[in-house]
């Protein structure tokens, strides 16, 4: 086919494709863009990248390319007239903390009078839009076709939360980053990278190839914590200007004391010379590196302290991030998104520090994911709280009760009793767990045994609103479960 040609839009997928399309022929985790290529011909693609043997017709022109992904992001990029250049560009990355940080530096930014845009987990969000968040970084088109839109509607600032598939699957090689935080490393899509050092180097790579090859004028930046072992090995074997944060190690960015309790944070931030007090409604220790990782990316962008000081504190929660559900019960009645055993351990560790009776959890483990973490979230469950219900998480396409039966095998069942729903009073919940497939219920069944002051965590699912079943998605929302339950008084004795 003819090489010098207009194209009317770029595709990756082929039933987006129009008359004169160019249609990109990805390899994907389910499908195989390859397969779909006739498709995208037979609905107007006049032109076709593509990694594999292919007979494409000779009215149309094909590009035969080593690596179709990469082809893609360069694509992208030029085809939107490389957004990321006219924008400061954030990442940040690591397991746990990822959405939590862009949240406080939204705040910060807004704070400092920037016009700011997230892309994350929850949604995709600039001025007054909002998108839903199909993936945590988008398919390197969408994120380029994003980072346009946010451009031209002025913003100033983007943070990007980015996950590890994005940098492994190239999503990102093609945007001009001004700095990158790393937050920590631990267990999770196991399922995916299959092993910790696969995960660790998916990561690696941003800080080591992506991050420095953007075009920006000043040099590009690391936050890491310094009190992860996994940043501690980025900061050996990467070659970059960097800030660290923590509160082990001799970190720039340091609490010089804190207070933690059920309201939230007292702290003095260190940043380098300069120290301020900050009051957070945020939770816990880990919330404390989260603020700090914030603080350390703002001063680099050199943001005053008073400024950092009042985006932290102005930030009230984060959704499904230890969100307490508003309760005139007495109950202190929290949703996380925890769904890996460190998420879990550290919600769980941070609670029982702070609570004056008991810890109730309610987790269970998504299907058709790594079955490796199931035991090990069983284990750091029954380990922190006083009493545990297993039940369903996104069961997809398992069968919960073996997903549960999985789960089960990490509960240390010599000291931790296993007992019946119905044996279950209001006192007797010491190191016991009981199994509630039916999540409604199993939250039901924990606000009913509750007392006044206990903590109760409904973990693993968060901000969703809803609930994969096979291969449905049901509306579930543990945040408005909860106050369903709360105002029909059905389990309140």
């Amino acid at each position: 086919g003819d090489s010098h040609q207009d194209i009317s839009s770029v595709c990756y997928s082929a039933d987006k494709c129009e008359a004169g399309s160019l249609f990109v022929a990805v390899a994907g985790l389910k499908h195989d863009g390859h397969d779909f290529i006739m498709d995208a011909i037979a609905r107007g693609a006049r032109a076709i990248v593509h990694e594999k043997d292919f007979n494409v017709p000779s009215a149309v022109t094909a590009v035969r390319v080593v690596d179709s992904r990469r082809s893609l992001s360069v694509l992208a990029k030029n085809y939107f007239g490389n957004p990321s250049a006219e924008l400061v560009l954030i990442a940040v990355m690591g397991t746990n903390g990822k959405t939590t940080i862009s949240y406080l530096l939204e705040s910060i930014l807004k704070a400092a009078g920037f016009n700011c845009g997230v892309l994350g987990t929850v949604n995709y969000r600039y001025n007054d839009k909002i998108y839903p968040a199909p993936n945590t970084t988008p398919e390197s088109y969408d994120l380029q076709k994003i980072l346009r839109a946010m451009a031209d509607d002025h913003v100033t600032h983007a943070v990007a939360e980015v996950s590890s598939h994005a940098v492994d699957l190239k999503r990102v090689d093609d945007c001009d980053f001004d700095l990158g935080v790393f937050t920590n490393l631990t267990r999770d899509h196991l399922d995916y990278h299959l092993t910790m050092e696969n995960y660790f180097q998916a990561k690696k790579r941003f800080f080591a190839e992506v991050l420095p090859q953007s075009k920006k004028v000043h040099p590009q930046k690391m936050i890491i914590n310094a009190d992860d072992r996994w940043g501690q090995r980025i900061l050996k074997e990467v070659n970059l200007p960097v800030v660290t944060y923590g509160m082990e190690n001799e970190s720039l960015i340091r609490a010089a004391s804190y207070e933690l309790a059920l309201s939230g944070i007292k702290a003095r931030v260190s940043l380098g010379e300069e120290t301020f007090s900050i009051e957070s409604s945020l939770i816990g220790k880990f919330n404390l590196y989260n603020i700090l990782a914030a603080a350390g990316a703002a001063s680099v962008l050199k943001i005053s302290p008073s400024t950092i000081k009042k985006g932290i504190e102005n930030l009230f929660c984060v959704p499904g991030r230890l969100e307490k559900v508003d309760s005139s019960s007495g109950l202190n009645i929290f949703v996380d998104y925890a769904h890996t055993d460190d998420a879990l351990r550290r919600v769980l560790q941070n609670l029982t520090e702070l609570k004056k009776k008991r810890i109730i959890t309610v987790f269970g483990c998504g299907g058709n994911r790594d079955h490796g973490k199931r035991p090990l979230m069983g284990e750091a469950a029954t380990t922190y709280s006083d009493l545990t219900i297993v039940t369903s998480d996104n069961p997809r396409l398992e069968d919960p009760l073996s997903i549960i039966a999985e789960i089960e095998t990490g509960i240390d069942q010599s000291r931790i009793q296993k007992i019946l729903p119905g044996n279950l009073q209001s006192e007797n919940v010491a190191h016991r767990y009981t199994v509630i497939p039916d999540r409604r219920k199993a939250i039901e069944t924990a606000i009913s045994a509750a007392q006044e002051e206990d903590i109760i965590l409904i973990a693993g699912k968060g901000h969703e609103d809803y609930q994969i079943l096979g291969t449905d998605k049901v509306p579930f929302d543990d945040r408005i479960v909860v106050k369903q339950i709360l105002e029909s008084g059905s389990c309140l004795s």
